[in-house]
């Protein structure tokens, strides 16, 4: 089986990290496998290009996507339309590319370049398209990535969560499935010693300690964990909370307006801001529990992370949340908006170390049965099958 995977990004982000673990673990006796990258372009490097062109056993063809116009004003799409003519030549030529190896699947992000380009790729070559959603579908979608929706042989949810917002958008139920993602539980070891991360951020050894790691703007819930931690600290004052991230997008003020927060509600002393940090398997080993309330999260890798760290999880019960995480089991969830709830499963969890204990080890035989990146590669290599056994079909309806 012939398989192009699309990925523009210079910066590796989950989506590519996801592409990553699927290019390193589809089985190479029945894969041959090829990736479109972006290389480095005008003074920027590409980790991206890089990572992918380490992976031994992928082709990889280098790919001018063009410049990446979402979100951006209406000058610099102007400033970028020169751009444009060298794209497009580059996705042209990348379609003899498909001719030319055979591929039979194009499988691609559902980053506005990346998607558009694979279905474009699917109806200019007949090659099978599939666009990996990484995020809930809504209204502020653009366009050119509902177009690109439209005409995928398959649209994959990274959850059930992601995958039922698809169908409730409108797009055929039968081109639309879900895999769950995954880690590499071997890159997360339990045993690392707590000291070391609590050291690097001051905070004492028998501190009960809180780490929430994710980028900082308002979805991911960090206003309302400061506010359940100063409910925690009224009953716990040993307590502190190390929020690791950086704003995004960068120069918002959120760390700023969540220190102010802090400050207002008297636990200035009990939060501290981390900035985004390399160390995540050295911080979650310091940590007690790890929390993040964030609201309708597709699906969170970092609760798999925490999990196979033996930490058990404090989140909130929506999105693909409950897909990861199971109540009781491996974590505490509690309703939307609830402050009173997460602060109450956060102060559970804080004084139980036997209950924490349980559900770490819980957590680990989790990550290592179902967020595996060879369970991941075989859920992907399921659908590569059921797509080439199907001839013929119509394509999903335009919206």
């Amino acid at each position: 089986m012939r398989v192009l995977f699309i990925n523009s990004p210079l910066q590796p982000g989950a989506d590519t990290q996801i592409h990553l673990l699927l290019l390193r673990s589809l089985d190479r006796r029945r894969f041959e496998l090829h990736a479109a990258a972006q290389p480095a372009r005008r003074g920027e490097p590409s980790p991206a290009f890089d990572a992918i062109s380490a992976i031994e056993g992928v082709r990889v063809r280098p790919t001018d996507f063009g410049p990446s116009l979402f979100g951006r004003s209406l000058r610099y799409r102007v400033e970028s339309a020169a751009r444009a003519l060298p794209a497009a030549a580059s996705l042209a030529g990348l379609a003899a590319y498909v001719r030319r190896h055979g591929i039979q699947i194009v499988h691609s992000t559902d980053r506005p370049r990346d998607a558009m380009a694979c279905a474009a790729l699917g109806l200019m070559t007949g090659a099978k398209s599939v666009i990996h959603v990484h995020v809930k579908f809504d209204d502020w979608m653009g366009r050119g990535v509902r177009w690109a929706f439209a005409r995928a042989d398959a649209v994959v949810g990274v959850s059930n969560f992601v995958a039922e917002s698809l169908v409730r958008g409108g797009y055929r139920r039968d081109r639309v499935a879900s895999v769950l993602n995954a880690i590499e539980p071997q890159a997360f070891d339990p045993s690392l010693d707590p000291v070391l991360g609590r050291t690097s951020l001051g905070v004492a050894r028998d501190a009960p300690f809180i780490v929430s790691i994710a980028r900082l703007f308002k979805w991911k819930g960090h206003r309302e964990l400061v506010s359940a931690v100063a409910r925690v600290a009224a009953r716990i004052p040993a307590v502190r909370l190390a929020i690791v991230g950086a704003d995004y997008p960068e120069g918002s003020g959120v760390s700023a307006e969540l220190a102010a927060h802090a400050k207002t509600l008297g636990v200035a002393e009990n939060v501290m801001f981390a900035g985004h940090r390399n160390d995540v398997a050295s911080l979650l080993a310091a940590s007690d529990v790890f929390a993040l309330p964030s609201y309708e999260e597709p699906f969170g890798l970092v609760f798999a992370e925490a999990m196979a760290m033996k930490k058990p999880v404090v989140a909130v019960d929506n999105g693909g949340t409950p897909e990861v995480v199971r109540h009781g089991v491996t974590g505490l969830l509690s309703p939307p908006g609830n402050i009173e709830r997460l602060a109450e499963n956060l102060t559970t969890l804080l004084v139980d170390p036997a209950l924490r204990a349980r559900m770490g080890e819980a957590g680990r035989r989790d990550v290592e049965a179902r967020f595996t990146p060879s369970r991941l590669a075989g859920d992907v290599e399921a659908l590569y099958e059921r797509l080439l056994r199907s001839t013929g079909a119509t394509r999903v309806a335009d919206r």
